[in-house]
């Protein structure tokens, strides 16, 4: 009997499998290369190991499809170094645009837990540099969220569920939403999610409501702050123009 079941998610059961019935061996052979469409080998000749081509014939091509985002996302590294101005410190990482690379990539780099005191993670848009001057966020500002260093756990789920959120275009105002940024500080760490246009109430507003609602956050506060205020002053002294 020759087994000729095959699906796309692995090996067809045996019950749901069409078998066929030959009684002669020459008869099996043939009707084997009629079934796969290769040529059979001689015994000395058979592969060791499947040709390319071979295993790419019964590849599920469905299964190898990857699934493409609205837009491509940079990852970008930033680390103090006393020697040199912030600009040098900011590393682009790489880049994305399937879900599958974006994967690759979170369990590629360390969680922002495991990274060091002044470390930062970025994620933005293909174009956009992850600094208040660059050209896209200049007239914007941020979302703020303050975590607490005693749960890493819940440190690195924020993370993940906001890039998650940002990259798969779960905004209602998607358009207006540059990146999020991971500040890894003494005290708290810091989660932002940047926004291009800090006159547009509607849609920070908007963003801010559903960024506590997709992240469950409850009674936990966050808070906009426009980044021209933020170039001025720093820490508590930045003034948070809406809180929810």
């Amino acid at each position: 009997m020759v087994y000729t079941g095959y699906v796309s998610n692995g090996l067809q059961a045996a019950e749901e499998t069409e078998w066929v019935q030959y009684e002669d061996p020459n008869e099996w052979k043939h009707g084997l290369a009629d079934y796969d469409g290769l040529e059979l080998l001689s015994n000395d000749q058979q592969e060791l190991q499947p040709s390319l081509n071979r295993v790419m014939r019964i590849i599920d091509y469905d299964l190898a499809m990857k699934h493409p985002l609205e837009h491509n996302w940079t990852l970008w590294h930033w680390e103090n170094d006393r020697t040199k101005c912030w600009a040098e410190m900011l590393v682009d990482v790489t880049s994305f645009n399937t879900v599958e690379d974006f994967f690759s990539v979170y369990y590629f780099v360390k969680p922002p837990s495991d990274l060091k005191i002044f470390n930062d993670y970025m994620v933005f848009k293909e174009g956009i540099r992850p600094m208040w001057e660059d050209d896209a966020n200049k007239e914007g500002g941020r979302w703020i969220m303050l975590l607490d260093k005693a749960s890493r756990t819940y440190i690195d789920k924020m993370w993940h569920d906001l890039i998650l959120c940002m990259i798969g275009e779960c905004f209602k105002y998607s358009d207006e939403i540059c990146g999020v940024v991971i500040n890894v500080r003494n005290k708290a760490n810091k989660l932002s999610l940047w926004t291009k246009d800090s006159r547009n109430v509607e849609a920070i507003l908007s963003i801010g409501r559903q960024m506590k609602e997709l992240l469950h956050l409850g009674d936990m506060e966050i808070q906009y702050q426009v980044h021209k205020d933020a170039m001025v002053h720093h820490g508590p002294n930045v003034n948070a123009i809406y809180k929810l």
